[in-house]
């Protein structure tokens, strides 16, 4: 397991500061941008919530999903499209935008809009890609693999650390048990914590179940909130949610995600545990 680091590192994202001490931030959107409208208001009314409980936004969306579990599933806009309709959130609505990047050769475009960049789960094992996001100095929002231990992430912050980068996050989304199955560890909070960078707990992927569907993935979106409020009484520094006004009716992920209507209520709760453990932990 990895020892302690010395310095708990605080990542800034424009005007927001993430880790210790300080508000658990919200990284939140649908799973996939469907149009520059629908992003846009999903954007809007998540500012809108997070603002009335009093947290910081991050706003996520992915331009281009490359790990669908079928050829035939939607994938997005693709990388023009998807950035500039991100570009427009941000410059419209003034929050942050993060998006996964799945190939090398899109991190550069990706760097000019992005303030988060973030490496998927299947790809934080390769160096050469993950070394390149490192070098854009943006901040690094790394997924740890379903197939990895907490403390083998210490082997991929590393990579990023030695490109030059300490604009870290590292979030746990669930561990792979048997078959089209996803459980979520809690004690890999405090592990992951040890490597010194923020860590938030991704709530709606660690209910997916992979392929579960057989051409899709399924879910299990009713036990979001009680997995998010036990992550943060674990201690976390924020949450990664995808939510969808009718997620049923979603592209992808839908199982998964959490519905628009029941994310003020959820965060609502998540500043309290947070306010809670900050004041029992020296």
């Amino acid at each position: 397991m990895p020892t302690q680091r010395h310095t708990a590192h605080l990542v800034s994202v424009g005007n927001l500061r993430i880790g210790r001490g300080q508000p658990p931030v919200v990284i939140a959107g649908p799973d996939v941008i469907e149009s520059e409208t629908h992003a846009l208001s999903h954007a809007e009314r998540l500012k809108a919530i997070t603002d009335r409980v009093g947290l910081p936004f991050i706003f996520k969306c992915s331009y281009d999903k490359a790990n669908r579990t079928s050829l035939d599933s939607y994938r997005g806009p693709g990388l023009k499209k998807g950035l500039a309709i991100l570009a427009k959130v941000k410059a419209q609505l003034h929050v942050p935008v993060l998006s996964d990047v799945h190939c090398r050769a899109e991190i550069e475009s990706a760097a000019e809009v992005l303030d988060v960049i973030q490496v998927p789960a299947f790809l934080c094992r390769q160096t050469d890609f993950v070394v390149a996001v490192a070098k854009t100095r943006k901040v690094v929002h790394l997924k740890k693999g379903q197939f990895l231990a907490p403390w083998d992430m210490a082997h991929v912050v590393e990579k990023v650390r030695r490109a030059g980068n300490e604009q870290i996050m590292i979030t746990e989304r669930g561990t792979t048990f048997g078959y089209n199955n996803l459980v979520s560890d809690l004690r890999s909070l405090p592990i992951l914590r040890r490597l010194g960078y923020p860590v938030i707990y991704d709530g709606t992927h660690s209910v997916q179940l992979p392929g579960g569907q057989g051409t899709s993935s399924g879910g299990q979106r009713e036990f979001v909130p009680g997995l998010v409020r036990a992550a943060m009484a674990m201690g976390c520094d924020g949450v990664f949610l995808e939510v969808h006004e009718q997620p049923d009716k979603a592209p992808c992920d839908g199982p998964n995600m959490l519905p628009l209507a029941e994310l003020e209520t959820l965060l609502t709760d998540v500043k309290t545990i947070a306010a809670l453990i900050q004041t029992r932990t020296p």
